[in-house]
């Protein structure tokens, strides 16, 4: 399976202008054979946005929603969106999957980042649901959300053979790292491919890492974009090809619970 990531403009922050980009890149994938673009963090306001973020969430209601739908049925391609959704009387940040027949999955960010996330977001209280699309196994995980290595290791032992991360990660040594670093090595500890979308740029509040990435089952790169530009990046999903790094690499079939703290 051919996916696609879309790393987008920051500086973009018309709602507007950010769906025509969002539109202009998924069907650029699709034309391309993506059969999945997975777009950024809170994609659609921009993650710098700030009380924007929420209004927009509470006056959207499901329209967000309905567009991406139309969108991904347009293209005939599915998409990974993060954007806010309101739900009973409170907002989260929130990644869903789209395919052309329904929002198929949805999971709201656990793992809130800073004060700045904290003050416009409520924390999501669920794992993520493993879903199937064209005979593959998929979990969601929101940006700070990798960076913790139970999250990924649930979703691979529940069957997960590869994880959709929309990223709004910050520029600095420490993004560097995590880009060039941390998401490797989650895809090879937990077997799975990662594809992590990140912004580009900056807008008002925050410059971002860029260096959006698809990691393999082995912790190399497929592909890997720019730190610098909106780019579109593809790889082909094949697990079938790292059987042997599995075999290798049990560590799925090794795991051993231990006691720990409650959520």
């Amino acid at each position: 399976m051919k996916i696609a990531i879309a790393q987008l403009n920051a500086a973009v922050t018309s709602i507007e202008e950010r769906k025509s980009a969002i539109e202009t890149a998924v069907r650029e994938a699709a034309a391309q054979g993506s059969r999945i673009t997975v777009l950024p963090e809170l994609a659609l306001t921009g993650y710098g946005a700030g009380s924007t973020i929420t209004d927009h969430a509470n006056e959207a209601d499901d329209a967000d929603a309905i567009w991406l739908n139309e969108l991904s049925t347009d293209t005939g391609s599915a998409l990974v969106a993060g954007l806010a959704m309101q739900r009973d009387a409170q907002v989260f940040n929130s990644a869903l999957f789209v395919t052309p027949e329904a929002i198929s999955a949805t999971y709201d960010k656990i793992h809130l980042y800073g004060d700045y996330e904290k003050s416009l977001f409520s924390r999501g209280t669920k794992h993520s649901p493993i879903f199937e699309f064209e005979g593959l196994k998929f979990g969601l995980l929101v940006c700070f959300d990798v960076e913790f290595p139970e999250r990924v290791r649930d979703l691979a032992l529940r069957g997960a053979e590869a994880v959709l991360v929309p990223t709004a990660l910050p520029k600095s040594d420490g993004g560097a790292f995590i880009a060039q670093n941390v998401i490797p090595v989650r895809a090879f500890e937990n077997q799975v491919f990662v594809a992590y979308a990140n912004h580009a740029g900056k807008d008002a509040r925050f410059a971002y890492q860029g260096q959006s990435c698809i990691a393999a089952p082995d912790g190399t790169f497929l592909a890997q974009a720019s730190a610098v530009t909106s780019e579109l990046i593809f790889a082909d999903i094949m697990p079938g090809n790292f059987e042997a790094c599995r075999a290798q690499n049990p560590y799925l079939e090794e795991t051993r619970m231990f006691p720990g703290r409650p959520d």
